[in-house]
């Protein structure tokens, strides 16, 4: 057909359409061009380099900010294109910290990746840099840890920060070779308003952005026959710590995970799941208690730690409009430092340790603010779990499967899909249809709210409830909910409910989980796994829980009760008034 465009590549012949650069086709076609730089949910930046082609007639031009053109002729492995990219990496090598045994990112760095694959052995023949030159480290801030020494200057980071959450945290600071990436000023991390969402590291091809570790904190504590570790796993987890063992994006392990976290020695093993559960019937009720006032609406959701943070520090004249409902995480620690005793001989709240696994790495702080203080003692991410399944000898994909313990370990559908971008508000729908009408939903898929790629970062569904007219708005990212904000304090906003996910896509692309950065398609892979589980599960609302209803029945009496709010909800602080060490407690 005379309207299909095609260009060669490496002598095949290959389609395309839309794709935004020459590198994409490049990747359509079957072939890998190595890049720091280029992230496909980023802008483009051409930067680094290293995916440089040869083009017939071009030259050499770089793949990631060149538009694709019918009839190119493109060469991806040239003795040039080799050449520049060996040069590339032997400068960044010489400019680096090589001390790769004792990196985070050790195994899994792009610099160190190709430097094998280039065969890079000796770069004595540039000048080093010396140990006396080396930056310090900053590792104030309680999730991210900064390495100045070992950063190539890719600039996503940056990118990340101010295209995802509007913030700009980060920055280029000085010129030629003394320029560094940095916080404003030259601060701490700890002493800007970041809000910890760790999507900076998670673009971070080398180790100068990475996720401040518990791993050997939690071995000590499992390895203690004085104290009894308990676990609680986020939903996201199930369909992404696979991927760090060879299994699909998407693919649901949960049942693996409870197993893998008995072998390495956690006591009893729950569900974060189920707390979602608890969340909405919480949540659902306090959205119907305004809805009837006309009261703080739009209602905000309050599960994402970086959206509180950034309300906390950016508007704190909006935080009326918070949920005061903890996240999942926040209600699951209390009620289990609360029962779990009753429940299993040998549990105290002296000797218990509650450990959550989280995608998130601003649940570090979360955990630590002063109305949480001393619930969830400690939080890991994904990858810092699977790293700790690896160094324990556990073949992860031949582990039997096992279920959470019980009670706290039952939940529904609706628990589920709280890890994809709109599953909070889709949840909540679900169980305030019924608390408003007395009724059940039938369809309860409410798929307006879902979509997790670039172009669905801000969803309006229109629902209504028996006549009530009802509209919610779903945004991943800060920077869109930044556009919401501004709608809302012009008084042009029509929504009156708003969940905000700062990751994009939500918490399946969490700054805590396995790298995703190269491949837009892995968070859609991701939240379908979650959405096949709400498919399968045979409650799939939140208030037909049984564990749930057994949990108001005999302790918690009723959503919004004096004994649900005593456990289930908090406060917010002014960070125009409160510094973030008041908001943190050591």
């Amino acid at each position: 057909m005379s309207d299909i465009k095609t260009l060669t590549v490496n002598g095949k012949v290959v389609e395309f359409t839309d794709e935004p650069n020459l590198l994409e086709v490049i990747r359509k076609a079957g072939f890998s061009v190595p890049t720091f730089c280029y992230r496909p949910d980023l802008t483009q930046f051409g930067a680094c380099r290293m995916c440089v082609v040869e083009i017939d007639g071009r030259g050499i031009q770089s793949s990631c900010t060149m538009p694709p053109e019918p009839g190119l002729v493109v060469h991806t492995n040239t003795a040039r294109t080799r050449r520049i990219r060996k040069t590339v990496l032997e400068l960044l090598l010489a400019n680096h910290d090589r001390e790769c045994t004792t990196c985070e990112k050790s195994g899994n760095c792009e610099l160190q990746q190709y430097a094998e694959e280039y065969g890079i052995k000796d770069v004595s023949k540039y000048v080093q840099k010396k140990k006396e030159d080396y930056l310090p480290i900053d590792d104030t801030n309680p999730s991210i840890v900064r390495d100045p020494n070992k950063c190539i200057l890719c600039g996503a980071c940056v990118r990340a920060c101010s295209e995802f959450q509007g913030h700009a945290v980060l920055g280029f600071a000085n010129r030629g070779s003394n320029t560094v990436v940095q916080p404003m000023a030259g601060k701490h991390l700890a002493n800007v308003d970041c809000v910890f969402c760790g999507q900076c590291q998670a673009v971070c091809p080398t180790g100068a952005l990475t996720i401040k570790s518990e791993v050997n904190n939690v071995w000590s504590l499992v390895t203690n026959p004085e104290k009894k570790v308990v676990a609680q796993i986020a939903p996201s987890v199930r369909v992404a710590l696979g991927e760090m063992f060879g299994l699909e994006p998407g693919e649901n392990s949960i049942s693996k995970i409870d197993t893998a976290l008995r072998e390495i020695g956690f006591d009893l093993v729950f569900d974060t799941n189920f707390s979602a559960d608890l969340t909405i019937m919480e949540e659902a009720y306090e959205f119907v208690q305004r809805l009837k006032a006309g009261e703080n609406l739009p209602l905000f959701t309050s599960c994402c730690p970086a959206w509180v943070r950034y309300l906390e520090t950016q508007h704190p004249d909006m935080l009326n409009h918070l949920s005061s409902c903890k996240s999942p995480q926040g209600m699951l620690s209390p009620v289990l430092k609360e029962l779990v005793p009753k429940y299993f001989d040998g549990y105290t709240k002296e000797n218990m340790v509650v450990v959550s696994i989280m995608p998130c790495t601003a649940k570090k702080v979360e955990a630590k603010r002063y109305q949480l203080f001393g619930e969830t003692d400690v939080v890991m991410t994904t990858q810092e779990l699977g790293k700790m399944i690896k160094s324990a000898g556990i073949d992860f994909n031949s582990l039997e499967p096992s279920k959470p313990d019980s009670p706290f370990g039952e939940y529904s559908g609706a628990g589920t899909i709280f890890g994809a971008s709109g599953g909070v508000a889709e949840a909540a729908v679900r169980t305030a249809y019924e608390f408003v009408t007395g009724e059940e939903l039938k369809d309860v898929d409410i798929k307006g709210m879902r979509g997790v790629d670039k172009n669905s970062r801000t969803k309006d569904v229109e629902l209504d409830i028996k006549g009530t007219k009802v509209k919610v708005r779903v945004v991943s990212t800060l920077k869109e909910a930044e556009k919401s904000i501004q709608e809302i304090k012009k008084g042009t906003a029509d929504f009156q409910m708003l969940e905000v996910m700062a990751c994009p896509g939500g918490c399946i692309n969490g700054g805590g989980q396995p790298r995703s950065c190269d491949d837009s398609k892995i968070k859609e892979k991701r939240a379908a796994g979650l959405y096949k589980e709400d498919r399968e599960l045979p409650v799939r609302r939140s208030h037909e829980n049984s564990e749930i209803k057994k949990l108001y029945a005999e302790f918690l009496q009723a959503p919004g009760s004096h004994k649900a709010h005593e456990l289930l909800h908090t406060t917010y602080a002014d960070m125009f008034a409160n510094s973030y060490r008041d908001l943190v407690k050591k």
